[in-house]
């Protein structure tokens, strides 16, 4: 068998280095130990397999000592630890090389909980994987209120926390609690909780501030030693884990209807923990994750993984970032829902003045008024303080004209999405603005280049939509016209990044590429249903995806008429491939908002707008025409050149119409069942990191 050391060959080692401290108050000498890789915080710390023999090596001359009341570990600068190296997991070629990387870190870490001395984790910075295990296995913790994130993600690439923490955590805060942490955040959208929402949640047993974290927390260890603190636990009952257990299941249940097996041997381990040794726990630790090595899901998930974590940050044709603009105040023309929400994301991202306008008082205060009352949950939440508060609402103002713009240097329109509006709101903003301001449109299907055609200066015309809400969807597709320049394109990029939200270039297409892959597999699963298919044979076809929401929940989300309006607009684009449900109209007219009632039980009546097709087609028979219809339009898009590479389609589905994590991309997949044929990505790109 290959020595997985074999494996991690280019693993960057996290060493154990370690010194002595003297604790305060003659508390006696602690063993500090620090993992450090030798880079800065950019680069943070993880464990292959030199890395654990490091941490060992440090724990027998620890162990040989006899002179020590502690042992503690800490990390670099800003970074406590953040897991497993996951480069060379792919690469495991057999179940016995798996199953060897789950007994190495478990043999390691659990010396931490067993050594005849106190062990203390002081988690300075972020703590994630296997590195938030590491504290786990000490018998104290301390953790520091700047810390930014803290996660056990395993679940989001297809793994379980496979080092302890499906073991630990239930008993450290209870089954409800670390199933929060081990299951549901992963699974929505790989959430990350603070330094001090651990604390609340009992993972840390006490809390300090990052100036003086380390100080304080040996002052606080040597408390313990000498029994001044007491750290009590709370034991957990049967009662306690059989609720959490069940929710926990409906919710996988619900969000990928069995399509990923990691979550589903997370709640199997969390439940074991309620009776199992440490050595039984640990054990099917080691089972789960050599099964969850070598299995597809993982392969996927780590595509994914590489996909949101560097194309996303090193865009596909993305100008140099030297050519962007400064820019100083945003003009938002429109006082609609999207609109403001796009006014308190630029005030808070960019924290610069953000005026918006429209043609109606009312509108225009009831615009910022939501934005200053979003403004107000934030401090009510503790997300920002009353004086950032107060300056965020000074920042966003409202006027009924568009001299308001005159010093703006990037305006971008959310009005009806309608090309002679559109056309004419730029010509009026056209008329008050600098040469060099960007106009950006938030259109979500219009063409660039038609709208900027009759302006002075068409370069400075760029798409810059956002998904819905702005707040939390991650995706920005950044559009360039036939005439948009270079300076315009970087600075739309570097206002992007501001944001914080993952941008690719998006050629000037129809529907660009999100909503055109959905309005192409919406599109099939309504004609099936317009042939005869009953609707909740349509709707019910593609479950085993672990798609976010059924097609007609998606339709009932973004709402029938718009819905019907893209179709439309992709039809007169693409009549051969795009139809437009008669029945889908006649919805839209009838003033229905969906085919569901507001509990998500179907409406009859607005069923009724889709029965009399004499055709139907059965479940397996309307997933695999959805399938291929994304395959041709895919593979059409890239002759088309719409993006640089499949890599981007996937990127795009991924952060912004929620294509599960887990499947890996839309094109690997596919290719991997074989819809694709010649296959989208070259051999060992959907199973390797690109």
């Amino acid at each position: 068998m290959t020595d997985i050391r074999e494996i991690f060959s280019d693993e960057v080692v996290t060493r154990a280095i370690v010194r002595d401290v003297e604790l305060p108050d003659g508390a006696g000498t602690m063993a500090l130990i620090t993992l450090d890789n030798g880079f800065d915080h950019t680069k943070p710390s993880t464990f292959g397999p030199a890395g654990l023999t490091s941490l060992a090596e440090a724990l027998d001359a620890i162990e040989a000592r006899t002179d020590l009341a502690a042992v503690g570990v800490t990390g670099k600068p800003f970074i406590f630890a953040v897991g497993a190296d996951l480069k060379g997991a792919a690469l495991v070629a057999g179940r016995d090389q798996a199953l060897e990387i789950g007994r190495l870190g478990h043999r390691v870490f659990r010396r931490l909980g067993e050594l005849s001395v106190p062990s203390f984790a002081f988690v300075n910075g972020a703590a994630m994987g296997g590195g938030l295990e590491i504290a786990l296995h000490c018998a104290y913790r301390t953790i520091s209120s700047g810390v930014p994130a803290v996660a056990l993600p395993e679940c989001f690439l297809g793994l379980v926390p496979g080092w302890g923490g499906t073991q630990l955590l239930p008993r450290l805060i209870g089954p409800a609690a670390a199933l929060k942490l081990i299951i549901e955040n992963p699974l929505s959208q790989n959430r990350m909780i603070k330094g001090r929402d651990a604390f609340a949640a009992g993972i840390a047993d006490a809390m300090f501030e990052p100036a003086d974290f380390l100080e304080e927390s040996l002052r606080w260890a040597a408390k313990v030693l000498r029994g001044e603190v007491t750290v009590t636990r709370t034991d957990h009952t049967a009662e306690d884990w059989a609720k959490p257990i069940a929710d926990a299941r409906f919710l996988v249940d619900m969000k990928l209807r069995g399509a990923s097996p990691a979550p589903y041997r997370a709640l199997e381990l969390v439940e074991l923990a309620r009776t199992a040794s440490r050595d039984e726990g640990f054990t099917a630790e080691d089972e789960a994750l050599a099964d969850l090595l070598m299995s597809d899901e993982l392969r996927a998930g780590l595509y994914s993984f590489d996909l949101v974590q560097r194309r996303a940050k090193r865009p596909a044709g993305a100008p140099d970032k030297a050519l962007a603009r400064k820019v100083t105040k945003v003009g938002v023309v429109g006082a609609g829902l999207m609109a403001s929400q796009m006014a308190l994301l630029f005030a808070r991202r960019l924290e610069v003045p953000v005026v918006l306008t429209d043609l109606d008082q009312a509108r225009l205060d009831k615009g910022v008024g939501y934005v200053h009352g979003e403004i107000d949950k934030l401090f009510g939440k503790g997300r920002v303080s009353a004086d950032q508060a107060n300056r965020l609402k000074g920042l966003v103002t409202g006027s009924l004209t568009k001299d308001a713009f005159a010093d703006a240097d990037f305006v971008i329109e959310a009005v009806f999405e309608d090309m002679k509006v559109k056309q004419q709101v730029f010509a009026e903003v056209e008329q008050v603005v600098s040469a060099e301001c960007v106009l950006a449109t938030n259109t979500s299907s219009l063409s660039l280049t038609e709208m900027a055609a009759k302006l002075e200066h068409p370069e400075r015309v760029v798409g810059f939509h956002f998904f819905n809400p702005v707040a939390v969807m991650p995706l920005l597709e950044i559009i360039r016209g036939e005439r948009t320049d270079d300076a315009t394109l970087a600075t739309a990029f570097a206002v992007g990044r501001t944001l914080k939200k993952s941008s690719v270039l998006v050629k000037d297409a129809p529907a660009f590429v999100v909503n055109r892959i959905l309005t192409r597999f919406m599109g099939e699963v309504i004609g099936a249903v317009d042939e005869g298919t009953p609707l909740e044979t349509a709707d019910h076809a593609l479950d085993g995806l672990g798609l976010p929401m059924s097609p007609f929940a998606l339709l009932q989300l973004v709402g029938p008429a718009v819905a019907l309006h893209v179709a439309e607009t992709m039809h007169q684009a693409f009549p051969d491939r795009f139809g437009v449900s008669e029945n889908l109209a006649r919805l839209v007219a009838a003033g229905k908002p969906g085919v569901f009632k507001p509990d998500f039980t179907l409406d009859p009546e607005a069923v009724a707008f889709f029965a009399g097709g004499t055709s139907p087609s059965t479940a397996e028979e309307v997933r695999l025409r959805a399938l291929r219809a994304l395959e041709q339009e895919i593979r059409i898009m890239l002759d088309e050149g719409v993006v640089a590479a499949p890599q981007d389609i996937d990127l795009c589905m991924i952060l912004g119409a929620g294509w599960p994590f887990h499947l890996g991309g839309i094109t690997p997949y596919l290719d991997r069942t074989g819809i694709a044929q010649p296959r989208f990505l070259p051999p060992g790109v959907a199973s390797l990191p690109a």
